[in-house]
């Protein structure tokens, strides 16, 4: 009698325990699919996808407006593809976009990052950190050019003549590229943080590079307004993406330690290393 009730008793706690881990998994799966519902590719992660096969190219932000609490970017893609049967050759391409719609929180993250390379990607290594256009793949590398002194002394890029196509795009013939800026750059901010200039904003939004652009054709109040649209828009988005994950932490708190991990692990970046130091 005493051997059949322990039976019973371990049996109840047996499907206890099951039932107990079945929701804690269920909670875990909703979650996750809440989370996925809720991400959504921007136009440059399309782009990424596009031209996962090309192995070097520099996505940059080549325009963006605004119109009726709508958003919009256009882009530059500059490719660059090997010639087949001829070592060391390739082939320059640069492909624009059509206005394309992103997201308030989009637009507010790249605000100032007009004319800035978005995206770069060097033998095959991406960096996602926004860059003056060239910065990252091209300026420094002795593949594609040299460093020369000008009259008054300075050291400015130059591209050699094969490479001509890439001074026109990135516009160096007009806004040279000297040598005290791109060391700067690569020495203290190539793959952690943005680089806008020494001491100005020489590159980005805010640069005579962009005065022809679209953007910067609208009167200040226009862009003022746009700028606080989009960060109100910006931080209530943030705010539901916070409730929902709050709610979500209440609920299952078992599985907070282990969705850390993943998170920790999903958030990683490659960064190309540096040319001609």
């Amino acid at each position: 009698m005493k051997l059949l009730k322990n039976t019973f008793l371990f049996a109840l706690c047996l499907m206890l325990l099951t039932s107990v881990v079945s929701c804690g998994g269920d909670s875990n799966r909703s979650s996750s699919s809440n989370r996925a519902s809720n991400w959504e590719k921007t136009p440059v992660d399309k782009l990424i996808v596009k031209y996962m096969d090309v192995p070097t190219y520099s996505i940059i932000l080549a325009d963006m407006d605004a119109k009726n609490d709508e958003y919009f970017h256009k882009y530059k893609v500059i490719l660059e593809k090997p010639v087949t049967g001829v070592k060391d050759s390739v082939d320059i391409e640069s492909v624009a976009t059509d206005w394309e719609k992103v997201s308030p929180t989009n637009f507010e993250n790249n605000v100032n990052n007009l004319g800035m390379a978005l995206v770069t990607k060097t033998d095959g290594k991406l960096d996602k950190v926004a860059s003056p256009a060239g910065f990252n793949n091209y300026v420094g590398n002795p593949k594609y050019g040299e460093w020369k002194t000008n009259s008054s002394g300075e050291s400015f890029w130059s591209f050699y003549g094969k490479y001509a196509l890439l001074r026109d795009i990135l516009g160096f013939n007009s806004y040279p590229v000297y040598r005290t800026s791109w060391y700067d750059y690569d020495r203290n901010y190539r793959g952690r943080r943005s680089y806008y200039g020494s001491g100005s904003s020489s590159y980005g939004t805010k640069s005579s590079r962009n005065t022809k652009s679209t953007w910067n054709s609208k009167p200040k109040t226009f862009k003022d307004k746009v700028r606080s649209q989009v960060k109100r828009s910006a931080a209530a988005s943030s705010s539901r993406s916070y409730n929902s994950n709050s709610r979500y932490s209440k609920s299952s708190s078992k599985n907070t330690r282990s969705s850390s991990r993943y998170r920790s692990s999903s958030s990683s970046r490659s960064r190309g290393g540096g040319f001609g130091k």
